[in-house]
């Protein structure tokens, strides 16, 4: 739905064309930040302590967080995981600092040792 006047309501019949009033400021750009990690498993014996692991790690950055995190790679390497996580907000600086907590919530871990990270903007 479209901010102030160009929002659609109940009791409008047609809804308006998006005009001057409705375009986004600069400042409310969509940023998206994306961090790649690797991560060593050392402790893992079986893939089955892997994902418990791994499972428990994207749990809780999913919640504490609120970024999305999927595996991205190294799905059938038992000690080794890789990890795709993103983030959409509307300030750059906050998407930065909210990736780079992350990092070092990971570094911290005790279940899993960070071994490379990227984060990318875009």
């Amino acid at each position: 739905m479209w901010r102030g006047r160009c929002r659609t309501g109940p009791g409008v019949v047609e809804p308006q064309r998006p005009g001057p009033m409705c375009r986004p400021r600069h400042e409310e750009a969509m940023i998206v930040g994306v961090l790649r990690v690797q991560l060593a498993i050392f402790e893992a014996t079986s893939l089955k302590d892997k994902r418990r692991v791994v499972k428990s790690l994207k749990d809780r950055l999913s919640n504490r967080f609120n970024v999305s995190v999927a595996e991205v790679d190294a799905l059938d390497m038992r000690q080794r995981a890789e990890l795709g996580i993103a983030m959409v907000a509307n300030d750059a600086r906050f998407v930065e600092s909210c990736l780079y907590k992350i990092v070092d919530v990971l570094r911290a871990e005790r279940a899993a040792s960070l071994i490379d990270y990227e984060v990318e903007l875009l």
